[in-house]
């Protein structure tokens, strides 16, 4: 089963106040990024943030499972509606995480003369 994009935006509403929130879909779910590095995945309407150590010392009693099968685990967030809590996880998490790789140049195609 699909996201739903509203329950996307609403989760992109609730942690404006931790940065840029961007988010787009990712083989029919999507991936949420802050400041351009992604943090989360949204799978079948529930939040997954990936597991950082911050992460884990904040929220310690989050359970750790993939989003689908074969991805590795993550934290399921399910209370995403504590605005507070919710922007506090994701901004020690993304503290911890490698910045995004700078995006390579197109190649432009020859031209046949």
């Amino acid at each position: 089963m699909a996201s739903n994009s509203e329950f996307v935006q609403y989760i992109a509403d609730q942690l404006g106040a931790a940065g840029q929130i961007t988010y787009r879909k990712m083989f029919g779910e999507y991936g949420m990024y802050l400041d351009g590095k992604i943090f989360a995945l949204v799978c079948d309407d529930q939040l997954f943030i990936k597991i950082t150590e911050a992460g884990r010392k904040l929220r310690p009693e989050l359970e750790e499972v993939p989003p689908y099968e074969g991805a590795k685990n993550y934290l399921l967030v399910e209370d995403i509606d504590d605005r507070e809590a919710l922007v506090e996880l994701v901004t020690v998490t993304c503290a911890e995480l490698p910045a995004p790789k700078p995006k390579k140049p197109k190649k432009e195609g020859k031209k046949k003369a």
